[in-house]
């Protein structure tokens, strides 16, 4: 059942041809472009969970919220009216916003947050992206319940590289908390660690492992012998997830919104903000099967929420007095910390890098950084009882730069109009003090206090950048998911220990896969490599949330290039001021 065509209606989406918008650039050459507008309404809302109900912020009163629908080349016109007390943006999580970086929607980076009664129209193409994303808030810890998918086809003139489905399903993986998530935010600020969520979710449920929600339980619909693309999205907060399908094994297609060549395999990690699309057939004999997501946590003696959120894959047609339909079978999943596992599944996706999807990755580099990324360990704050070694607060760094917003104005505005004082580019392209980042034995007297700062670093426009993520043990190993705003970039390789030059031998030059987002594997290091033909200020951070909001993250400037066809656009006339 081809779904080519389809159109939220829960987002109120009409379709119209272009020049209709009040601001728009030429960015895809195109007759006819086809322009999708949606309107997002930021509201409050009751929503019950876990036998509790609370009131929760969302868009358009929908949790997970309305999809996005469109074919690579349109453009979208998405109004964002926040009406709640908090400030509020979005990021429209993988869309490279080529040209256009008032759109990207991270606060104080490339805007200032819209304040309750202020809108603000997000107008952007996109270009060359087929496949699921997702968006979601970019400011504080509202992207728990702020958030839905983007499902992006091909141009409507080329078909899927594989098969194409009987069925398409959203699945979207989520936490909860049944307190309130700025609380809980505050409280790991002022303290120094997060508390656990309460469950995880798929599209918006627990499902029938926890108390209270056996009615509450996302099911697919399956017809023995069908195929069905799944697109899977981990929109958790802080939580990397395992994903399986008793009984059925899954064949990646495409990891954020990126062919690759088909890999089947039995379990999925996602971490938050990557998402895989993956085609199952109905091919096991009638009855429930579980679709599970459980948590990979790398870190040691960390809390966490052990309880799989579940979801059912149910064969339909068939007898329903069946016994074979009174449990679902489980299916059985990875070790809650099975770094191993994580590393090779991620090692082992490769772009399509066919004759219709050609790949072109640099095989010179310009820009080469190291940048060491880990937690560390500062003092309590004075009277204050924190949760980290010996009564300290946790931190998190890149280069020992642990990363300030600024407030009074956004990156990205400043480096528009020239303003000064709002950042500095003196961003370290590798440690100013280098160590042994996985001696397990000092790591914790390296950073115990990083400097803060709003630094950033420049790269001129058309270089070949070279980026390793080097793991670090100064508070504990964990996985890191780096996200960078954007930008697409291939992943050449990952490994375990300290990276050195001779790993570059290792490196896949051929068919690597394009990604927006990352997983440092615990103890190791990855390397990405991009050509940046992107003008603009682009955030790179970790995607759990905790770690961002500790000051993991940074930004990267790059400049202009020759004509407008490689410079930014102005700002749009209502662009949000702070």
């Amino acid at each position: 059942m081809a779904l080519q065509s389809m159109v939220s209606s829960a987002c109120r989406a009409v379709v119209i041809f272009s020049f209709l918008a009040s601001w728009s650039f030429d960015l895809v050459a195109a007759q006819n472009e086809i322009t999708k507008v949606y309107d997002f309404q930021v509201v409050s809302s009751m929503v019950r969970r876990l036998g509790r109900t609370k009131n929760i912020i969302t868009v358009n009163g929908e949790l997970p919220g309305p999809t996005i629908y469109a074919n690579d080349g349109d453009r979208l016109l998405i109004t964002v009216r926040n009406t709640v007390k908090y400030k509020m943006s979005i990021h429209w999580h993988g869309i490279r916003q080529f040209r256009s970086p008032w759109f990207d929607g991270p606060a104080y980076v490339t805007q200032c947050p819209l304040k309750q009664g202020q809108s603000f129209l997000y107008n952007f193409t996109v270009d060359s992206h087929m496949g699921t994303l997702f968006w979601h808030a970019h400011i504080m810890w509202l992207r728990a319940t702020v958030y839905g998918a983007i499902v992006i086809y091909p141009r409507r003139t080329m078909p899927y590289p594989f098969k194409s489905p009987y069925e398409e399903q959203v699945v979207i993986l989520g936490e909860w908390w049944n307190n309130d998530i700025q609380a809980i935010e505050e409280d790991a600020l002022r303290h120094g660690a997060p508390n656990q969520s309460d469950a995880y979710t798929i599209n918006g449920f627990p499902g029938p492992s926890y108390k209270e929600s056996e009615a509450q339980v996302y099911t697919l619909n399956a017809i023995t012998g069908k195929r069905y693309l799944l697109r899977l999205v981990n929109a958790a907060l802080n939580m990397e997830l395992f994903f399986s399908i008793a009984n059925h094994s899954m064949t990646v297609v495409e990891v954020d919104a990126e062919y690759t060549k088909p890999y089947t395999t039995d379990t999925i990690l996602l971490t938050p903000g990557q998402t895989t699309n993956v085609v199952i057939t109905a091919d096991q004999p009638c009855a429930r099967y579980f679709m599970s997501a459980v948590p990979y946590m790398s870190a040691q003696h960390v809390p966490y929420t052990p309880t799989a959120a579940t979801a059912v894959l149910e064969y339909i047609a068939c007898d329903m007095k069946s016994s074979t339909f009174a449990t679902p079978e489980t299916p059985i999943q990875p070790f809650f910390n099975d770094t191993s596992y994580a590393t090779r599944f991620s090692g082992s996706l490769r772009s399509l890098a066919s004759s219709q999807h050609k790949i072109d990755v640099p095989q010179t580099v310009d820009k080469e950084f190291l940048f060491a990324i880990g937690l560390g360990i500062k003092p309590c704050s004075p009277g204050s009882t924190c949760r980290a070694p010996d009564n300290g607060n946790f931190t998190a760094s890149i280069n020992n730069v642990s990363f300030a917003l600024p407030t009074k104005m956004s990156l990205m505005e400043a480096y528009y109009r020239n303003v000064p004082g709002i950042y500095s580019t003196d961003f370290p392209v590798a440690p100013v003090n280098p160590f042994d980042y996985t001696d397990q034995s000092s790591g914790s007297l390296k950073n115990v206090a990083p400097q803060v700062g709003t630094r950033i670093s420049v790269i001129p426009y058309g270089s070949n950048v070279q980026i390793v993520f080097q793991n670090t043990y100064i508070a504990g190993f964990e996985n890191h998911p780096i996200h960078l705003h954007g930008y697409n970039f291939y992943v050449l390789g990952y490994g375990f220990g300290n990276y050195d030059a001779s790993k570059s031998s290792q490196f896949n030059l051929v068919d690597p896969p394009l990604r927006n987002t990352i997983g440092v594997p615990s103890g190791g290091w990855a390397v990405i490599r991009f050509k940046a033909d992107n003008p603009g200020v682009w955030y790179m951070h970790c995607h759990l949330e905790i770690h961002t909001t500790w000051g993991l993250a940074t930004a990267i400037l790059v400049t202009n290039g020759v004509g407008p066809d490689q410079s930014i656009v102005p700002p749009p006339d209502d662009y949000p001021q702070c």
